[in-house]
């Protein structure tokens, strides 16, 4: 079902407002000529008929043209899609994916803590507390939202599943308490967390639960989702928590999301007061302060069960019987105190002081440009943590609950580390991994590097993930060995402010392998005789087809950036938050959005008009599998119009258009992360665990399932294109989109996603990797949001999971850009960014597409400065600024640009994989063809009839 908010409505008014108007035009002048002819007779009563009528029949004929032109236009995608057929997948499909789903869960759930081998629990009774128990948390909100349309398996079935009785008693009195509190809410809009009181557990209710088992299962929840970040001050104003009622007011003063309020407290103390093994479970995808756990002896074991999605608690219920060996590893840092992160005071709203003339109206009021630091440089997540344990700033058993890469198991693993050889720029060794307990188990290959550092030289930090793999299922006693090979590129660093270069700096390398972050199993020296500066030709960094050197120093923003040099001696400057809310004038000068931006200033009086609407006889099939650069592409681009080629560019939502004339047939693009989702069809597939699980796993043959799965599905669904996978950085815990995004390192992130990316590829299914890029929070992110970094950070924390995926597969994919600006500088207008770090240097030849088009509510995306910027398609649907206005020679040359990289990734999908698709008309459209036809036959029917009466009264 097609479905509009307001603002959809009103931009769809605007957008066939000219057809509207002339056909108001057209029927204003019958009216007029009638007027004029019934009041002066000057001509004879015949000619005063023919006038008449063929006045009126032009009138209805300009009238019929202009609706025809409106569906065929602007919502030609829109109709399509609202009256696509309802598809959905087949038993067998649900059935393997259920399966997948499962798998991956079971290999996400990582336990924390597992005192007195508490774990696993013996099938039979067991007690499970906590409103999340009823209320579990599948996926996130937004793009992260699960389909009604398929079963899904809740955390209690999940239990039971597995053989375990829960209380229902207990389950009985959370449902009962949801429907007394009224309104309950699991949105990222509503933070309700709506834990019962203690003092509403009856005696009675403990006393019968006592009974019923000795173990007692809590579940805490925490969800996340698009558009909004995770509360850093539950006592905020614009916080929508508890129906603001002082009743259920269970957070204090300062408390924030992330940490258990007073209600949760009052529950845990009552829980471990009657009973001796206590597991708790929590069931979020951002990092949570659990040191309350070493505040009751009774909690003996912490199970994290990110986000499983519509199928996965079953997994939950194998891993708490022993089914399962857990073999999760953490995606990210599990602080004790996470307001001491170091991005804490530069997370949030930053609104500037002296930015009047680029401010704009909306449909959502008066918006002005915001800005975020990101001032911590390189030292995000562990690579903080362990490079300022090392260097004393902090005390690392005090601040680290959980180490980044942490995780248990029912058994115990040994790792030893084989011979290292360096030759010819490659790192080599074996690892052998031995399971030396008496339960059969996955364990994981982490390598690190810590490399030479010179203080105040190039920022390094202490522990670096190089590359990691996981061991097959070993039983009790066996053993498994796993080659590990990297190129020294690996190694290298990004020197932003010297070389502008990346750098192997001389020096010896320690090279590890981790049972986490912080703990070594074994470690070897890789000693680099001379530096190597990657800065020529024929010396490239990583393969890249032209030297990387600085593109982002206007991103810098003169910030103070945390160094590790005299021990971060710096830290409380670097990490302090702003006081600077003015942007400087040299930004200002050439800050742009739809208030200053004008294309023609832009223009090249020497560029020359490209060749449109030629005659060569050549289809878009033809160009299947033909090299990006080959000459047959401009036989094929000469084709297009200019009108071809600014609706194809312009009405990219959910879908690429068709151009009849070259046979290109409409494609359908959908959501993701954890899915397939056509937010206006319906269509949509089964929800698989978010992208945590799937980072927790570091199981890179279970990411190439769930992609291949995406794929699966989306033949099924006829899709072509996936808005995924999501790998932005879990720069705070406290990010809204955490869920989608994967971990705190970009080498997880990257591998995993890569994986995922080229499972759907395998079955010609494109992938929107996104959000390109420095998309880490939700707060203003479409408020004009500029993010000022250094480079050294961007391209070896933001960039560098991109980077992964791209070289991993050039070829025919997809890039989604971010809401943000990269300085001052809107993302998809940068042309550094989509022009010369991804074609350029990766070599990348698919499609770049925006974010979400919010032109009408934000104001800063246009076409014609986005096409200049390298972005290619525009992921609208009701809106005007998503074409091209300015059709100079210039704008044109990039018209045309864009739609060689959009067809040459359509052409490669599996919608073309077996011949010349033919493309079937939707309905609606035939309706109107044969109304066109009809209304024209009877209009020269009726011109034919008026002249011959006029003539016989003449």
């Amino acid at each position: 079902m097609l479905e509009l908010n307001m603002d959809d409505v009103l931009a769809v008014l605007q957008s066939v407002a000219p057809q509207l108007a002339v056909i108001g035009v057209a029927f204003l002048a019958a009216i007029l000529v009638t007027v004029f002819t019934g009041a002066k007779r000057i001509a004879g009563e015949g000619k005063r008929k023919l006038t008449h009528a063929l006045t009126w029949i032009v009138a209805v004929a300009v009238a019929l043209a202009s609706a025809n032109s409106m569906l065929m236009g602007p919502l030609k995608n829109i109709v399509t899609s609202a009256t696509a057929e309802k598809l959905s997948l087949s038993a067998e499909t649900i059935e393997a994916t259920n399966k997948l789903a499962v798998d991956i869960e079971e290999e996400g759930i990582t336990l924390l803590k597992n005192d007195n081998g508490t774990l696993p629990l013996a099938k039979g009774n067991v007690n499970v507390f906590g409103w999340a128990s009823t209320n579990p948390i599948y996926g996130g909100t937004g793009s992260g939202s699960l389909s009604d349309a398929y079963d899904t398996v809740s955390l209690l079935d999940g239990l039971n599943n597995a053989g375990f009785t829960t209380n229902q008693e207990l389950s009985d009195f959370y449902t009962s308490y949801a429907t007394e509190r009224g309104k309950i809410s699991v949105t990222a809009a509503d933070w309700t967390l709506s834990e019962p009181p203690a003092a509403n557990y009856s005696q009675e209710l403990i006393d019968t639960a006592k009974a019923y088992s000795d173990t007692a299962i809590v579940v805490i929840g925490r969800v996340g989702g698009e558009g909004l970040d995770l509360p850093t001050d539950m006592k905020a104003d614009d916080v929508i928590y508890n129906n603001n009622s002082a009743e259920y007011d269970d957070f204090e003063a300062g408390q924030h999301y992330l940490e258990l309020n007073r209600t949760e407290h009052d529950m845990l103390d009552l829980v471990c007061a009657n009973f001796e093994n206590v597991v708790v479970v929590y069931n979020g995808a951002n990092a949570f302060e659990m040191g309350f756990v070493n505040d009751y002896p009774q909690i003996s074991s912490v199970v994290w069960a990110p986000h499983p999605g519509q199928a996965g608690f079953t997994a939950l219920g194998t891993v708490l019987s022993g089914e399962t060996n857990p073999s999760g590893k953490t995606s990210d840092t599990f602080l004790y105190d996470l307001t001491q992160a170091p991005s804490w005071n530069n997370f949030g709203d930053f609104a500037y002081d002296n930015v009047e003339e680029f401010q704009v109206e909306s449909a959502r009021g008066t918006r002005s440009p915001r800005f975020v630091n990101y001032t911590e440089g390189i030292y995000v997540g562990y690579r903080f943590y362990e490079t300022a344990s090392d260097e004393g700033l902090i005390d690392y058993d005090s601040t680290v609950q959980f180490p980044f890469g942490y995780g248990l198991s029912y058994t115990t693993f040994s790792q030893s580390m084989g011979a290292v050889t360096y030759a010819n720029g490659t790192v080599s060794f074996d690892v052998t991994v031995t399971n030396t307990g008496s339960v059969a188990g996955k364990d994981v290959v982490e390598v690190y590097s810590n490399p030479p550092y010179t203080n105040g030289g190039i920022e390094k930090a202490t522990a670096n993930l190089v590359t990691y793999e996981k061991t097959k299922l070993l039983e009790p006693g066996e053993s498994q060995t796993i080659s590990i090979s990297f190129d020294d590129d690996d190694l290298a660093s990004y020197d932003y402010q010297n070389a502008k270069a990346y750098v192997l700096e001389a020096g010896d390398y320690t090279v590890s392998i981790n049972a986490d972050s912080h703990t070594e199993y074994a470690s070897t020296v890789v000693s680099v005789a001379e530096t190597n500066a990657y800065n020529t030709a024929d010396n490239t960094h990583n393969g890249d087809e032209v030297v990387a050197t600085n593109v982002f120093d206007d991103a810098n923003g003169d910030l103070v950036y945390l160094s590790r040099a005299n021990g971060f001696a710096n830290y409380a400057e670097a990490t302090a938050a702003p006081t600077n809310y003015g942007m400087a004038d040299e930004y200002k000068s050439t800050y742009y959005n739809n208030g200053n931006y004008d294309p023609t200033q832009f223009d090249n009086a020497s560029d020359e008009m490209p060749t449109t609407g030629a005659n060569n006889g050549v289809r878009l099939y033809d160009l299947r599998g033909v090299d990006y650069d080959d000459a047959k592409w401009n036989d094929l681009l000469d084709e297009l119009t200019v009108d071809d080629m600014n609706n194809l560019i312009a009405n990219g939502g959910y879908s690429n258009a068709a151009v009849d004339s070259i046979g290109k047939i409409r494609l359908s693009d959908v959501d993701g992360p954890a899915a397939l989702k056509d937010n206006f069809t319906g269509v949509s597939s089964i929800g698989l665990p978010c992208n945590v699980a799937m980072a927790c796993t570091w199981n890179k043959d279970l990411a190439r399932q769930f992609g291949e799965t995406i794929g699966d599905m989306a033949h099924e669904l006829q899709v072509s294109g996936w808005y995924a996978p999501s790998i932005n950085i879990h720069r705070s815990a406290f990010g809204g989109r955490n869920f989608e995004y994967f971990s705190e390192d970009p080498v997880l992130t990257g591998a995993q996603a890569a994986q995922e990316m080229l499972g759907a590829a395998d079955r010609g299914v494109y992938s929107f990797t996104k959000h390109f890029a420095l998309n880490e929070q939700e707060t203003q992110r479409n408020g004009q949001l500029c993010t000022w970094a250094n480079e050294q950070s961007i391209r070896e924390i933001y960039l560098r999971a991109f980077e992964i995926v791209v070289k991993s597969d050039n070829d025919a994919q997809a890039i989604m850009g971010s809401f943000n600006y990269i300085g001052n500088t809107y993302s998809s207008a940068h042309l550094g960014l989509n022009q010369t770090v991804l074609r350029d240097e990766w070599g990348f030849t698919g499609m770049v597409e925006t974010d979400y088009f919010s032109g009408p509510n934000y104001m800063y995306q246009n076409a014609d400065q986005l096409i200049r910027g390298g972005t290619d398609i525009m992921l609208a649907t009701t809106e005007t600024t998503n074409y091209v206005t300015d059709l100079s020679a210039t704008a044109v040359q990039q018209m045309r640009r864009a739609c060689h990289n959009i067809l040459y990734t359509a052409v490669n999908s599996w919608r073309y994989a077996d011949g010349d698709p033919a493309a079937v008309t939707p309905t609606w459209m035939s309706v109107m063809y044969g109304v066109d036809i009809v209304a024209a036959v009877v209009l020269v029917g009726l011109g034919v009839v008026a002249f011959k009466r006029s003539k016989e009264r003449a």
